[in-house]
């Protein structure tokens, strides 16, 4: 991975790819909360969107459902027994060809034991490597639909306190590389980075963000300094 782009290595395992795109898409879930607030999604099938009111609708591509009685995910690519709409489950399609090359027996497995969790787990991964800009968890019943969407319609937050607040929420709750994830999500942001011994920097404009880390790799403080 070089100063200037994100590459996804042969050798990179599912938790590698997570901690690389990870935070991006953690970043974009906070744009699509704000946009639609205490709005409900709903899925239509015939006109492949994901809606929320008559102002609010998107693109969705289904990339599996999730039994949550019996915590078991099913990819959309293995389909038969639903027939989901071809053109609804492309990316998931996607998904597999990049398990198959990549090695990733995540997105090459029909069935996973998975919870809720590791769903949103699942979303933020296909998400990050995709280059979606939200994904969003359907609600029906004893099923959840697992859905991703791409628009410019959702507001992006490009302040220093959303990119503090985003990295120190995805290291802390999600099982990543810290350091590797802080590189990751400032190349992304599109950011200038520099790294030491025992510190990384982040450089916004004219201020700084510097996180440091322990001879184990642990986050130990983010400063910020202001220009």
């Amino acid at each position: 991975m070089n100063e200037k782009e994100i590459r996804i290595e042969d050798s990179d395992t599912f938790q590698t790819i997570l901690t690389k795109f990870g935070a991006m898409a953690l970043d974009k879930q906070e744009n699509l909360s704000q946009i639609i607030e205490d709005n409900v999604g709903k899925l239509d099938f015939d006109e492949g969107t994901l809606y929320f009111n008559d102002d609010l609708t998107f693109p969705a591509q289904i990339l599996g459902t999730l039994a949550t009685d019996a915590n078991k995910w099913h990819w959309a690519w293995d389909n038969e027994d639903i027939g989901f709409p071809e053109g609804m489950i492309q990316e998931a399609i996607k998904v597999k060809e990049f398990g198959e090359k990549h090695n990733i027996s995540q997105f090459t497995s029909e069935v996973l034991g998975i919870d809720l969790f590791e769903a949103h787990v699942i979303a933020m991964t296909v998400s990050g490597i995709f280059d979606d800009d939200a994904y969003y968890l359907v609600d029906l019943d004893e099923m959840t639909f697992v859905v991703t969407i791409k628009s410019n319609e959702i507001p992006k937050d490009d302040t220093i306190e959303r990119f503090i607040n985003v990295f120190d929420k995805f290291h802390k709750e999600f099982k990543i590389k810290p350091r590797l994830a802080f590189k990751a999500y400032t190349l992304l942001r599109g950011y200038e980075y520099k790294e030491r011994d025992e510190f990384s920097v982040a450089k916004i404009g004219h201020s700084r963000v510097i996180v440091g880390f322990s001879e184990k790799e642990k986050v130990t403080h983010i400063q910020t300094l202001l220009e």
